[in-house]
């Protein structure tokens, strides 16, 4: 019976063929025929057809799906790379171990998932389809008013603790309180008008955070400070250098900010500790090079003598590694070390703009606001600082240059205020330079491509013109290095200024600055940065003058001829071992604080000296008026 069938259905398959042949060769006679009636190949749609189309397939409003799109690529698919936690497209589709909306998407439009992550219109579909998906798990009809989409919004953020997916959800509908109009990557024109819309909170009262998987060493116990991040609190009795040799340890436990206790003991005498004043009056944003799993397998091993309190993830999960009150190896400067917060954020600083996402963002400026509340600690950028901009105190040691160019302070900085921490840095003294770029302002997916035009830095030059050369470097071409350029929100007195001569546009601003031309034996150091004059160039919009230091403190200060060349420090610490530079007599810097000297009277300033944060005692300085 089998063979019987076989052969019948080769017989046929045969006719089939002959058929066949028979159809093409008429064909080819008549191929001007086929090639009339041949349908070609439907034109790709534009953004706005896209978000429409998406709309009328899932019944997710085009403003929703627009505001979603343009918070998290900016209306932009970014060339297909995928985020830190593998999320891809404007509408941020993940593949990880906690969520997997990318393939889900695929299966239920039957595309391709290279399809999703390159193409726009695909995208945006896909993510109007998982948040239809996740609608219609609240309830068995989706939301008739754009303001019961709330709840949905929570679960499509797809982040692991509950506060961060109602940020990601307020977030959201802020962008659609206030509207946008941007261009994409084709170059069309998007707008979205202000939507008169209150979201209705309610509608996520059943939402519950997704139990991520914890790293080892950590759990969900509440035993934290900050409330809600995962305790990875690194045990006192193997990690606190109080308590075991100074060179096994990774964090000096102590009692801030009434005090810090330092063991200065030596291992014939290994358990000297001496307490001082510590306030805590400053926080440094790192970002970790990986992952927080990769953090955590060198805060946790005692040999690295490194930690950070805090770690934020890429899904908004915060980690806290070290107390509050203990002083935590975070910057490579101790005295910073005991005067400050360390958060470390997933990502790697020389392609951020793949790395840092919303969810990231909006998890770290509410730890930051909650940390400067506590501590009642201004908001600017002296006191939310770089760790590229801490100076270390090893001079034979180069600084590390994180977060990067890709780091987007003007837009953390309103998320932390969104918070309820007002801005410190609105007084506008005269002669003040600060840098606010148009890139600075929102995450923008378009930023695919790693040119320094992209980067959220600006460049140094030997004269009032982009042809004059960059001011000089220490030999190497890495567009992340800090010793030629400066970040956004750092302000600078400037002494001159003038049309950039090289054509560009720019405006040149002529500030001092301590520039690290020289290896310098006679000096000691290695990375010994003399101040001399250069130029700032700031393209038109991207600078505003008169905005720097606060009303209670003086916004510029001039270097006296006391003693020479007034030297400048890595801390504000007595002591030639901390001179890091010098700058002549009539130099000029903006500071944005003053402080007393740890177990001293001397008065330290806190200068811009170069992209770096330094001190000047006040011995060093003439006699000023508050402007």
């Amino acid at each position: 019976m089998g063979l019987q069938t076989s052969r019948t259905w080769l017989s046929k398959r045969l006719a089939l063929n002959s058929f066949f042949a028979l159809a093409v060769f008429i064909a080819l006679l008549a191929g001007y025929t086929i090639t009339q009636t041949r349908a070609r190949p439907a034109a790709p749609l534009s953004a706005n057809q896209a978000f429409t189309q998406a709309s009328q397939a899932t019944g997710v409003p085009v403003e929703l799906l627009k505001a979603i799109c343009y918070m998290e690529g900016r209306i932009s698919n970014n060339n297909g790379e995928a985020s830190i936690d593998n999320g891809f497209g404007c509408m941020h589709l993940v593949k990880n171990q906690n969520f997997d909306t990318l393939d889900k998407a695929a299966d239920e439009l039957g595309v391709s998932v290279p399809k999703l992550k390159l193409d726009l219109a695909t995208n945006i579909l896909g993510g109007a389809h998982i948040l239809r998906d996740d609608a219609l798990q609240l309830s068995a009809n989706l939301p008739t008013n754009l303001g019961d989409w709330y709840g949905a919004l929570v679960i499509y953020s797809d982040a692991s603790v509950r506060s961060t997916a109602l940020m990601y959800a307020d977030a959201v509908y802020k962008i659609l309180q206030q509207g946008f109009t941007t261009t994409s990557d084709q170059g069309e024109t998007v707008t979205l008008a202000p939507q008169a819309v209150t979201p209705n909170t309610a509608t996520a009262a059943t939402v519950h955070a997704f139990a991520a998987s914890l790293p080892a060493g950590c759990k969900n116990d509440g035993n934290v400070d900050y409330p809600g991040a995962i305790d990875c609190i690194l045990d006192p009795n193997t990690y606190d250098c109080n308590l075991t040799p100074t060179t096994n340890c990774n964090f000096t436990g102590s009692n801030r900010p009434t005090e810090c206790s330092v063991n200065y003991g030596s291992p014939s005498a290994p358990n000297i500790v001496v307490t001082q004043p510590c306030k805590i009056n400053q926080i440094v944003i790192h970002d970790i090079e990986g992952t927080p799993a990769s953090a955590l397998s060198v805060f946790q091993n005692p040999q690295s003598q490194a930690s950070a309190h805090y770690i934020v993830g890429a899904d908004g999960t915060v980690y806290q590694v070290v107390r509050e009150h203990d002083i935590a190896y975070h910057d490579g400067n101790f005295w910073s070390n005991m005067h400050s917060i360390g958060i470390e954020h997933e990502g790697w600083d020389s392609t951020g703009y793949k790395y840092y996402n919303a969810t990231e963002y909006l998890a770290s400026a509410k730890l930051v606001a909650y940390l400067l509340k506590k501590y009642n600690i201004p908001l600017d950028h002296s006191h939310v600082a770089a760790h590229a901009t801490v100076y270390t105190d090893k001079p034979d040691t180069w600084n590390h240059v994180d977060p990067g160019p890709y780091w987007l302070w003007d837009y953390y900085f309103n998320l932390i205020s969104q918070q309820g921490v007002p801005n410190a840095s609105t007084y506008a003294p005269p002669n003040t330079i600060t840098l606010h770029p148009k890139s600075d302002q929102q995450p923008d997916g378009s930023n695919g491509t790693e040119t320094q035009a992209n980067y959220n830095f600006f460049y140094l030059y030997n004269g009032p013109s982009t042809k004059s050369g960059l001011i000089p470097q220490l030999g190497n071409n890495d567009p992340t290095d800090v010793s030629y350029n400066i970040e956004p929100d750092i302000s600078y007195y400037f002494v001159d200024k003038a049309t950039d001569a090289g054509g560009t546009g720019d405006t040149m601003y002529e500030i001092w600055y301590g520039v690290l031309d020289q290896h310098n034996a006679a000096h000691g150091y290695s990375y010994f940065a003399d101040a001399k004059l250069v130029w700032l160039a700031v393209p038109p919009g991207d600078g505003v003058e008169g905005h720097g230091a606060l009303p209670d403190s003086p916004s510029r200060i001039t270097l006296s001829s006391n003693s020479g060349n007034p030297q400048i420090y890595s801390r504000p610490t007595s002591n030639s071992q901390y001179v890091m530079g010098a700058a002549p007599a009539g130099a000029v810097f903006t500071t944005a604080f003053s402080l007393t000297e740890d177990n001293g009277n001397t008065i330290w300033y806190e200068i811009n000296f170069n992209h770096r944060q330094a001190w000047i005692p006040a011995s060093e300085i003439a006699p000023f008026h508050p402007l």
